[in-house]
């Protein structure tokens, strides 16, 4: 399966293992979001998303030309936080020139001194693997069991166009209907419809979805309507 590109948007759609539970209680889901800002906002911005309790999906550009900002082999102060910001990113311009690779010196453990490497890029599917493994020990030790969470390979499906765009935004925030979790999209708390809606601070690519719908007001009209499910069934991975 293709990697994550920089500058390309994904539908990411993944579930449990054996269609099992992924949400059991209402901190199963805060915790997976709090995971998603630590692995995934770092390389990625998101547009739209949905957590069921058996499945999710989103809605994401990888962000492009991003670096770590600290970085374990750089021999630096900063070196010791690594672990601490190991996902924090910075646009690559913004990074520190790396230094000659030739050493200038030895010091008194006898190890090469000077050498500054370049900075360390992201690799994007990689931080959807540690969210997803992060998120299963999270599981397993909450709930004294073993085994695989989630499906080995999350699935991926580029979006080209404004009318997947769309129609993609509208299809996520309405899925809870409709596979029966909810009587009413805009009622149920896992998605991001309430968050575009609202005007508190989020990481949430709001302005730019409301944007691709014009304005506030048809936003909320077009989510009313029918999916246009003919158009969406040869490029949804349900």
């Amino acid at each position: 399966m293709e990697y994550l590109q920089p500058g390309k948007y994904y539908h990411i759609y993944n579930r449990g293992n054996n269609k099992e539970i992924l949400f059991r209680e209402t901190g199963n889901y805060e915790y997976f979001l709090r995971l998603y800002d630590k692995y995934i906002s770092p390389i990625a911005q998101t547009y739209a998303w949905c957590l069921m309790p058996n499945h999710f999906h989103l809605l994401i550009q990888v962000k492009e030309n991003m670096v770590y900002r600290y970085s374990k082999a750089d021999n630096s102060v900063d070196a010791i936080r690594f672990e601490e910001c190991k996902w924090e990113t910075i646009p690559a311009d913004l990074a520190n020139p790396s230094a000659s690779e030739e050493p200038d010196g030895v010091d008194e453990q006898g190890k090469l001194t000077g050498i500054k490497k370049s900075p360390k890029i992201p690799v994007p599917h990689l931080h959807f693997s540690h969210l997803f493994n992060a998120y299963a020990k999270y599981i397993n030790e909450r709930y004294n069991r073993t085994g695989s969470l989630f499906q080995r390979q999350f699935k991926r499906i580029e979006v080209t166009t404004e009318k997947h765009f769309r129609h993609l935004v509208i299809y996520i925030h309405t899925n809870p209907v409709h596979h029966g979790f909810t009587d009413d999209f805009k009622n149920y708390p896992w998605t991001s419809y309430g968050t575009i809606l609202s005007a508190k601070p989020t990481k949430l690519e709001r302005n730019a979805v409301l944007g691709w719908f014009d304005d506030k007001a048809n936003f909320m009209e077009v989510h009313k309507r029918k999916v246009e499910m003919e158009y969406l069934k040869e490029i949804l991975i349900e």
